[in-house]
């Protein structure tokens, strides 16, 4: 049977727990899988670039990554993860599971469009959309809210999120990761060795 014929018989809800490549895998293979990838996810966390007053990160890249590789539920779990080892192994703060959520939404983002048709062919476009669901969602949502609530209490939710993406340059960090995934993404399906099917 070809493999089209495998994902239309294979339920939706299978194919968003894990993705195409996972879907061809054993279940060590689907752990082994999850595991290296949170495990990478912990170290993105905890590296962090100043550039004066803006800090950059390539977490948005990779958790994207991370949902292409593992797809929508399994990247959500190995960033959310990810996001917690980081934490016990360097703390700042307190610990915030909603950064955590945040950070899984990433690759949920980047795998939920690739489930769409086409997606070998429109996977810049496809990237592009997650990236600003990841934008608006991610970024401006969930964390600036939590921050908001947070630390920055003697503010409104707008001051904010102005201060936060121009003041503190994350609309930088967002645009770099941004392009970062609509370019390099689609190429890493093109890399033999990562056996990446989309």
């Amino acid at each position: 049977m070809s493999y089209q014929g495998q994902r239309a018989k294979t339920p939706v809800f299978k194919r968003l727990c894990f993705s195409k490549t996972l879907l061809a895998k054993n279940h060590s293979h689907k752990v082994a899988y999850i595991a290296v990838a949170t495990a990478f996810l912990v170290v993105v966390n905890m590296l962090e670039i100043k550039l004066g007053g803006i800090q950059f990160s390539l977490t948005i890249f990779v958790a994207a990554f991370s949902g292409l590789l593992l797809g929508g539920l399994s990247g959500f779990s190995a960033c959310f993860i990810g996001d917690l080892l980081g934490f016990l192994i360097h703390p700042f703060g307190e610990y915030s599971p909603w950064i955590g959520i945040s950070t899984g939404l990433m690759a949920f983002f980047a795998a939920l469009f690739l489930l769409l048709p086409n997606a070998k062919r429109l996977a810049p476009l496809y990237l592009g959309l997650a990236c600003v669901c990841i934008f608006v969602c991610c970024t401006c949502g969930i964390t600036t809210l939590y921050l908001n609530k947070v630390w920055y209490t003697g503010m409104t939710f707008w001051e904010c999120l102005t201060m936060r993406l121009f003041v503190q340059g994350q609309v930088f960090n967002s645009l770099v990761n941004s392009v970062l995934v609509v370019a390099i993404l689609p190429l890493a399906v093109k890399i033999k060795p990562l056996k990446l099917i989309l």
